[in-house]
């Protein structure tokens, strides 16, 4: 009976391995379409709004800056390497900064954003930002970001306007 039992999970086990071996990678036609979506993203762009429930106060990024300070500000985004820059206009409560960043994009559309310091190898970061890509044309797109209120998600919309290639 003992041998029975234990057969029974050495074959739940491997059904279950074989099962979840299947490729997981991106085919040559989904890398390309990848590729081509991504270099969509290229030159220099502006946040011209953001829709989110207003109710809530937010500041992106751990920037210490509210979500209005980013309305206006300028990215440029290079996707050759993934890297590129925020600049965060100031005058008012917002501060003037420039920020440089890291990025990748998934298969699934899905924006990893890491901010980069001074002297800092994008390679040793691994806090980040995760953003979904919408809608990407070659004068705009769309980030969203799901962020917690009040215990409930909340998608947070950054629309982007193409101000330079």
């Amino acid at each position: 009976m003992r041998k029975l039992i234990f057969l029974g999970f050495i074959g739940a086990a491997l059904i279950s391995t074989s099962c979840a071996s299947k490729k997981t990678g991106v085919s040559a036609g989904e890398a390309q379409t990848v590729r081509a979506e991504v270099m969509k993203l290229k030159g220099e762009w502006s946040i011209s709004d953001v829709d989110y429930n207003k109710s809530f106060k937010i500041k992106p990024f751990d920037e210490g800056a509210d979500i209005n300070c980013f309305v206006g500000s300028t990215w440029k985004l290079i996707p050759n390497n993934y890297t590129g820059t925020y600049t965060l206009n100031g005058g008012g409560d917002c501060p003037a900064k420039t920020q440089a960043i890291t990025f990748s994009v998934d298969k699934f559309s899905n924006v990893s954003i890491k901010k980069v310091g001074e002297g800092e190898k994008a390679k040793h970061i691994s806090a980040g930002y995760m953003l979904r890509l919408e809608n990407p044309t070659e004068n705009s797109f769309t980030l969203v970001q799901s962020v917690n209120a009040d215990g409930s998600p909340m998608d947070v919309r950054y629309n982007f306007v193409r101000t330079g290639k």
